[in-house]
This record gives structure tokens, C-alpha cells and sequence, in this order.
């Protein structure tokens, strides 16, 4: 019988990698937990017969070090970070663990438009000041989420629980997507997101963001960071949008033009935004960002979960089968498209 030979650089606990063992005993799973590429490059020379890869981090001589690697499981939705990486130039498979961020992150994207319609920031000053503000029917009796237009751009697996949830508070759900198909074929866990595509009232393509922007109360980005989404979101389309409109970003930094959203909201063009990544991270400590009252800002959090290794893993595991019975491995990059 043949071993296939499965090198985890992460930081699985035994149970977890008992479960993947318990996959096929045609596997041979060993852990060295590294932190970096130079950590893993030295995982791989000590395990230079390794044909399977989990890991975040990757050495560019990755493939010098295990000639016979065949397949790359991420540790992360996103590629960004490898775009550049000649291992997108051969014929490895690359997967990700896109559709295990959906619950927590879209909970994050309600957390941040809850705040925002509730003023929980002035709550909080409140609190601190120790007595109610005058008008307080003025300051906290703004428009319900019920019967508000929600814009996702992105409708991946991430932007579709975040659907799911918006259609839940009776909002209007439009969704932003490359392609005409409903139907999600990635990754996503039971009972979460709209895996058949049903609940956007409407879909729009590319060319018609400025469409979409514009009817939106809020809008929540939720799109891969491609050199085709870089700046993505900038004077044009902030513009666009309504001055009342709320913005979400939980992608990535880059997709969003930072002076631009700065300029937009000294401005009044839109209301707020609430912003979990930035173009530089951690964001400077003299970033105009962090002085706005309008902003909510978090430091890359929105997809922490207790469960993540876990859900992981459950991935990894699925994958696995499927390898060994030579069936489409989920999440597989597109490396044309970066994502």
C-alpha cells in the first residue's frame, strides 16, 4: 500500500490530527508547527517525501525542498499573500479554507452596522460621563434595519451568511458577484449562508457597482484582494453611495482606497465606516483613520473564532478524502484569477 505523506505546519492539536490519520490508513500525518517560511522550509527539508502541505506560511524553494509535493492546503481564505510566489506557477494544487470565517465574520459585519445605527459609541461616552445626553430622542431614534437596502459586494461564502443574517433583520439583500452563477459550489458549513443563491433580491455584475452603491444603506466588502479589486472601492464609488450609507470592510486593506474613504467621510459623502483591515497593518498610529468619530475601527479580528482549528480541520479532513479518491478538492485557487 501506498503512503501519502501529510506535513501539518500549524498548530493542530492531537485530536485534531487524529481525526485527519483517521482519514485512510494510507496516510502518514507528522506536525511541526512553524511560525514562518523559514520554519517551514525546515519542516520541508526534514520531510523532503512530503506530497501534502497545510500551512499558512510558504519558502519560495518550497518545491526544491519536496519535489514530490502535489497539494497546498491554506490555512487561509485568502491567496494575496502567495500571488507573487513561484508556487503559483506550477502545477501544485492550492485549496484555502474559505466558507470557515462565514459565522464569525458575518456577526462581525452586525455587530459593526448595529453600532452604528444604535450609537453605541455615544453609549459608552455616556456611561463614562455618568448621566443621559439632552435630546436623546433625537440622537437614537434613527432608521431601523428592517426595510434597509444591505449591498454585499462579493457574494462568496463570507457574503452570503452575511445575506442570510440581513435577510433575517428584513432587510433588502443585493449582492455584487463575477459571475451569473447562483449556486455555491465552495465550502460552507450546514445550516449557514444561501448556498442556493435565493435570497438577493438582486444580482448585479461588475460593471453596475456604482448602480448598486447607490441604492444601499449599507455596504459590506467582501470580495478576494486580486490585482483587479486594488482599490476597488475609491472617490468614484464613495461618491456613489448615499450620505447616509454605512461601509463594512472585513476582505482586505487594499480594496478599499484609504485617503479616499478619509476624504469621503471629512466630507460627509457617506455616514461611517467600520473597518477590520487596512493597507497597512497594523494601521499607523498617525493615520487620520483612527480621529474620526464616524469610524469603527478593529485590529483584523473579524474572523477569530475558538472553533477556527476545528473547522479547519473538518475541511482538511474532507479534503483528504477526496484526494485519495481523486475527486475536485473545495476551494481549489484559480490561479489565473488569484483567488
Amino acid at each position: 500500500m501506498q503512503t501519502t505523506q501529510v506535513l501539518c505546519t500549524m498548530r493542530f492539536s492531537e485530536d485534531l490530527l487524529d481525526q485527519l490519520r483517521a482519514v485512510s490508513p494510507r496516510l502518514n500525518v507528522v506536525q511541526q508547527t512553524c511560525h514562518d517560511a523559514d520554519e517551514v522550509a525546515a519542516a520541508l527539508a526534514a520531510h523532503p517525501d512530503s506530497e501534502v502541505l497545510y500551512t499558512f506560511h510558504l519558502p519560495d524553494n518550497a518545491l526544491a525542498l519536496a519535489p514530490g509535493l502535489r497539494w497546498i492546503q491554506l490555512h487561509s481564505a485568502g491567496v494575496d499573500h502567495l500571488l507573487d510566489h513561484p508556487i503559483m506557477e506550477s502545477e501544485v494544487t492550492i485549496t484555502t479554507v474559505s466558507g470557515i470565517h462565514a459565522t464569525p465574520i458575518a456577526e462581525y459585519v452586525f455587530a459593526s452596522i448595529l453600532a452604528h445605527r444604535w450609537r453605541v459609541a455615544l453609549w459608552t461616552h455616556c456611561q463614562r460621563e455618568g448621566k443621559w445626553p439632552p435630546g436623546r430622542w433625537q440622537l437614537f431614534a434613527r432608521p431601523e434595519l428592517r426595510d434597509s437596502t444591505l449591498g454585499i459586494v462579493g457574494y462568496g461564502s463570507i457574503g452570503r451568511e452575511v445575506g442570510r443574517l440581513g435577510q433575517a433583520f428584513g432587510m433588502r439583500v443585493l449582492a455584487l458577484r463575477r459571475t451569473d452563477e447562483r449556486a455555491k459550489a465552495g465550502y460552507a458549513e450546514q445550516d449557514t449562508g444561501d448556498p442556493a443563491g435565493s435570497i438577493p433580491d438582486r444580482f448585479y455584475p461588475p460593471g453596475a457597482l456604482h448602480q448598486m452603491l447607490s441604492e444601499c444603506d449599507y455596504v459590506v466588502i467582501a470580495v478576494p484582494s486580486t490585482s483587479e479589486t486594488a482599490h476597488l472601492i475609491g472617490e468614484p464609488e464613495l461618491q456613489a453611495m448615499k450620505p447616509t450609507a454605512y461601509l463594512v470592510n472585513i476582505a482586505r486593506g487594499a480594496i478599499v482606497d484609504e485617503a479616499a474613504l478619509v476624504h469621503a467621510l471629512r466630507e460627509g459623502w457617506i455616514a461611517g465606516a467600520g473597518l477590520d483591515v487596512f493597507e497597512q497593518e497594523p494601521l499607523p498610529a498617525d493615520s487620520p483613520l483612527w480621529d474620526l468619530e464616524s469610524v469603527l475601527i478593529s485590529p483584523h479580528v473579524a474572523g477569530f473564532t475558538p472553533h477556527y482549528d476545528q473547522r479547519a480541520a473538518a475541511l482538511f479532513v474532507g479534503n483528504l478524502g477526496r484526494y485519495l479518491s481523486g475527486e475536485p478538492l473545495l476551494n481549489r485557487v484559480n490561479k489565473t484569477q488569484g483567488y
